[in-house]
This record gives C-alpha cells, sequence and structure tokens, in this order.
C-alpha cells in the first residue's frame, strides 16, 4: 500500500506534478531530494550519511525547485520533507515572485503561504517573507495538525554567551556548499 500524500493528509486531490517529474527523471525520489537539501546546506536536517557527489547540481534543478518539489502535495506526506522545503525556500538567490508562480502551478501556495507566515512571525524584518506572502493568493488554512508546527522550521536555544535567554534562528541552507559540480 502506497502511503499517503501531502494532498490526501491535507483533503484535497493529489495531481499529478511535472516538477516531480522532472525530479524522477533526474533520479530525486522522496527521499533523493531530503539527501539534496542536507547537500545544498540543510546541515540541520542532515543525516551525515549523505554521498559528497551532489545528486544534481544547481543548473538541473534549482534550489527554488528543490523547495516546491519538497513542498508539493503529490509528495508523500512526510513532516521531514516539509521541514527540508521549508528550509530551502528561503535559500540565498532565491525569488519570491518565481517560488509563487511555481507553487500556484504545483497547487502548493497554501503550504507555502503557510511557512512564509512562519518565516514572517519568526523573521518580521525579513522582506523575503513579505514578498513572498504579497505574491502568493490568498487560501485557507491548511488542515490543522499535517504541517509541522511552526516552531519546528528554527532552532530555539535557552541560553547564550550572555546567560539565558531565547534565541529563535530560521534554518536555512548555509552557503557551503559541495564545488562537486559547477553552480
Amino acid at each position: 500500500m502506497e502511503p499517503p500524500t501531502l494532498a490526501q493528509k491535507l483533503g484535497t486531490t493529489t495531481h499529478i506534478s511535472p516538477l516531480l517529474h522532472k525530479a524522477r527523471r533526474l533520479g530525486l525520489g522522496p527521499r533523493e531530494l531530503e539527501i539534496l537539501a542536507a547537500q545544498r546546506g540543510c546541515r540541520h536536517y542532515s543525516n551525515g550519511a549523505e554521498p559528497a557527489t551532489p545528486l544534481a547540481a544547481p543548473h538541473d534543478f534549482s534550489d527554488a525547485e528543490l523547495a516546491i518539489a519538497l513542498l508539493s502535495p503529490a509528495l508523500r506526506y512526510d513532516p521531514h520533507s516539509i521541514r527540508c522545503g521549508a528550509a530551502m525556500l528561503s535559500a540565498a538567490g532565491n525569488d519570491p515572485a518565481q517560488l509563487a508562480r511555481m507553487a500556484i502551478r504545483e497547487r502548493c501556495s497554501g503550504v507555502v503561504r503557510y511557512v512564509a507566515e512562519a518565516g514572517l512571525r519568526f523573521e518580521p524584518e525579513n522582506l523575503f517573507w513579505k514578498l513572498l506572502l504579497e505574491s502568493l493568493p490568498a487560501s485557507s488554512p491548511p488542515r490543522s495538525g499535517v504541517l509541522p508546527h511552526p516552531t519546528r522550521f528554527v532552532a530555539m536555544t535557552g541560553f547564550t554567551r550572555h546567560g539565558p535567554g531565547l534565541v529563535v534562528e530560521w534554518q536555512r541552507p548555509s552557503r557551503t556548499r559541495s564545488k562537486t559540480h559547477d553552480d
């Protein structure tokens, strides 16, 4: 029996995803998409066993495509994939308008809106989140309990160099990447 898709968990119809077809042509199934996110700098979601050679070059499958693929309702339901997608969404160089167009095409604008609203809550001065939200259509909130709680998209610590205190940091890919493929 096939695991449910994110769409099924959200109570919507699973569509045929052109982006996930492209990923499959590149040899990127659900697990490989997560590995690629870790290879592209999502160290927070790495298990440390990812191969050194990137599974796909950025010119073949961009960070924006990776983010939207991981958030696609046509993908099998996995909160880990959603958290990886949330991190990749805010990768340096991603264009909010392009992300919104891709999200609409992939029928995940509600999921992307949910992540962007969380991003804006934790990073209210980050213009990226404001622009992304402005580019997305209005949508109803997703079914409660399906998407990870917004705190799962951040790292929190209760202790700083100066003693007790809350520090919250949005999880996004680090700029350190493998140099095996040309960017």
